[in-house]
């Protein structure tokens, strides 16, 4: 009797032992990289927490890292296969390649109604079809200004339809009056600069949808500016001329410490401005300065994305649809206080809640407003799978203008050498 309790014992041990196993064996890990301009992954690992509990055997790891971990580093992991399952990228169409194609898992109709206008930043070539993730920020370049120095120093600001030039003027008499540091900064990228150049006419692309030709009378317009404006003391030597080749620098800190009368950026640092300025100074975002050619923004942002190296694509798939459902969507844009890039959420309209002032209410409907405005050819430098090589030349030698070490046709040049070069690769 007491060997067959021993051997029921032990049976039941094996038995849950393996039952265990079995258990364990069946639970996915997912790693997804994430970078935040604010809260973007906070917010993700909360939602994540409530899709694991629907989804007790999908685990997800949040890998909170800077931006330029995403901006310098994951293509070369990727390459060395050493790719996460699921990332959050800016270079939409640059890693097309390394995409996990999501629609033999997915309700393909539903992303492809709600995520028509961005589904093809992230497709390469017009026979590509993939779905490959969907926007966790849709963003729109434009300038944020400090409209309390406007008022300290009673420089009339200027209105809808003003053009750039307005804009360097006005700022160059509130810089001048109030004596502030500088006037006018833009953000050290050629995504920034892109947008005043399509203003000027720039077109970037030749008629067969090439960069041939991308230094072109506009092009020059927006470059000749930008020497003239650093010349003048308008524009401080901190971003464009103090850093060396394609080097990215963000200039939120210079206008949240109040050293810059406007800064040209975007919508995606509404947020930061909310909290980081507070009721230190009143901000405000003016409609998108005019060029000769439009009143064009850039459109852009981040995208949640899955790679086609992982183990576990159906899972990953899973997770994306669980993250693109309306209310989870919903959700996640309202509390990250984000502009929606899904279609019937944006017919519907967000409630971004009492916790968000009317700066950031006001800023988040004029973005909102400008983004209907944007040039069909922004569209396209968006979507194009190159597009950060001519970002990356475009800052790289228009700052070696700036400094005097390239003259201008010099960077010219330089330019078009470079984008040719990244074309033929």
């Amino acid at each position: 009797m007491k060997t067959s309790l021993v051997k029921t014992s032990l049976f039941a041990l094996a038995l849950a032992a393996s039952f265990g196993a079995s258990a364990s064996a069946q639970t996915v890990n997912l790693r997804y990289l994430c970078y935040a301009d604010g809260n973007e992954c906070d917010v993700s690992r909360d939602l994540l927490d409530r899709f694991e509990k629907a989804n007790p055997n999908i685990k997800v790891t949040v890998d909170k890292v800077g931006f330029a971990v995403i901006r310098e580093q994951l293509e070369t992991r990727l390459q060395g296969g050493e790719a996460p399952d699921m990332a959050r990228v800016t270079n939409l169409g640059g890693l097309n390649k390394y995409y996990l194609d999501l629609r033999p898992y997915i309700n393909a109709a539903y992303w492809e109604n709600n995520f028509a206008t961005t589904l093809p930043w992230m497709r390469v070539g017009k026979d590509d079809k993939g779905i490959y993730g969907w926007m966790t920020q849709l963003t729109v370049t434009g300038p944020f200004v400090n409209k309390t120095m406007f008022d300290q120093t009673g420089v009339k600001m200027p209105g809808a339809g003003a053009t750039w030039d307005d804009w360097a003027k006005a700022t160059a008499e509130v810089q001048k009056k109030g004596k502030v540091y500088a006037g006018m900064v833009m953000d050290r990228t050629g995504h920034r600069f892109a947008g005043v150049a399509i203003s000027y006419g720039a077109k970037y692309f030749d008629a067969n949808g090439n960069p041939s030709a991308v230094v072109d009378d506009g092009f020059k317009a927006v470059s000749e500016r930008m020497v003239q404006w650093h010349k003048d003391g308008l524009m401080p030597q901190d971003l464009w001329p103090g850093a060396s080749g394609a080097k990215w620098k963000n200039a939120g800190d210079m206008f949240i410490n109040g050293d810059v009368v406007m800064q040209i950026a975007g919508s995606w640092m509404i947020q930061k401005f909310q909290s980081d300025i507070g009721d230190k100074f009143e901000w405000i975002v003016p409609p998108q300065p005019c060029g000769p050619a439009g009143c064009s923004a850039m459109p852009g942002g981040a995208a949640m994305v899955g790679f086609k190296a992982t183990k576990h694509p159906a899972e990953v798939a899973k997770v994306m649809e669980f993250m693109v459902s309306e209310s989870v969507l919903k959700e996640y844009y309202e509390r990250t206080v984000q502009i929606p890039a899904h279609k019937g959420l944006a017919e519907k309209g967000l409630n971004y809640g009492k916790d968000v002032g009317p700066e950031t209410q006001a800023a988040l409907k004029q973005f909102t407003a400008d983004f209907a405005k944007i040039s069909p050819v922004a569209h396209q430098l968006q979507s194009y799978q190159r597009n950060v090589a001519i970002f990356n030349a475009t800052v790289n030698y228009v700052a070696q203008a700036i400094t005097g070490t390239l003259t201008l046709p010099q960077a010219y040049a330089k330019v078009q050498e470079e984008i040719d070069n990244a074309v033929k690769k």
